[in-house]
């Protein structure tokens, strides 16, 4: 049974992170009901554990902090996005396109990296210096792609749940790969394979990053909109984020990073690991979109907002 506090702790959490108090908008509802069949990635394997895993939230900090070092792509975000208005709208955006490829049918995937495909022709302009940019470039699709993969994943490995266990110690290689059909399907290429390769990928990318403008840094550390409650709880993923950021984009970004934090930094992650844990707690074993696409494939019960 779910009582009122817990109930009213998922419903802010998941408007927060959908633009819908239930979790379930209908891009959500979506998941559920488009396509009868399997989607890209395997009902649970390694990239459904990876992003139905609260981790995935200092995770995205992360992300956003070293995709925000390629300097196209900021000039594509601030020529064509409003997100300094409605930050949480644009966090739907990203949210939907996540969850829509790796919970979905293949059908709704296709669809869905379709609609994002169109989204990036429209986005094109010249930057500060002079030099054009699209965002439908594989070259910055690539980036864009390397930085998120990279944080997702130290993201798991830092305070999510261990997922040794259950795919074995080289899991992050299986992530890695598996996760690579997401971004080629938008048309990137020259992705990598294993976290090795990855690792190599981003420190290769070196010479094309900048330093992340500080306002763009203090925004993605502290976004404006927050309550009491809400600023304390992304104060904390924000510090884990700076904490998990590659180690060649973590001066550009301003931020710690990994390997570099000593004692008190793997304190801390170990800290937000727990209340990330309790977090799942309140939150329920699947979030919306994972209970739908088990729904869908006869794994789980119908969802009672469905």
């Amino acid at each position: 049974m779910v009582r009122p506090g817990q109930q009213w702790t998922q419903r802010r959490f998941r408007a927060r992170v959908s633009g819908d108090p239930s979790g379930a908008p209908d891009w959500v509802r979506d998941v559920a009901t488009v396509g009868a069949g399997g989607g890209w990635f395997e009902p649970d394997g390694v990239v459904w554990r990876v992003h139905g895993d609260l981790s995935t939230l200092a995770g995205g900090v992360a992300a956003l902090l070293g995709q925000a070092s390629h300097p196209l792509a900021v000039a594509g975000v601030e020529g064509h996005s409003a997100y300094r208005d409605d930050p949480w709208k644009r966090l739907a955006g990203t949210a939907r396109w996540l969850v829509l490829v790796t919970f979905g049918s293949a059908e709704l995937a296709e669809r869905e990296s379709a609609r994002v495909r169109g989204m990036h022709r429209r986005v094109v302009g010249t930057a500060v210096d002079g030099r054009a940019y699209a965002a439908s470039d594989p070259v910055l699709l690539r980036w864009v792609h390397l930085a998120f993969t990279d944080a997702f994943l130290h993201g798991q490995l830092a305070v999510g749940a261990d997922l040794r266990r259950r795919f074995g110690r080289r899991w992050p290689d299986a992530y890695v790969a598996d996760w690579a059909r997401s971004a080629r399907e938008l048309g990137a290429t020259d992705l990598p394979g294993t976290e090795a390769e990855l690792t190599d990928a981003i420190a290769a990318a070196a010479p094309a990053l900048e330093p992340v403008p500080e306002g763009l840094r203090s925004f993605l550390l502290g976004p404006p909109g927050l309550d009491v409650s809400e600023r304390a709880f992304y104060a904390t993923l924000a510090r884990a984020g700076s904490l998990l950021v590659h180690p060649v984009l973590a001066d550009l970004a301003g931020v710690p990073g990994r390997d570099r934090s000593g004692a008190r930094g793997r304190a801390e992650l170990l800290g937000v690991r727990v209340e990330l844990a309790g977090m799942h707690l309140l939150l329920g074993r699947y979030s919306p979109s994972e209970a739908a696409a088990r729904f869908r494939l006869g794994l789980g019960p119908q969802p009672d907002w469905l």
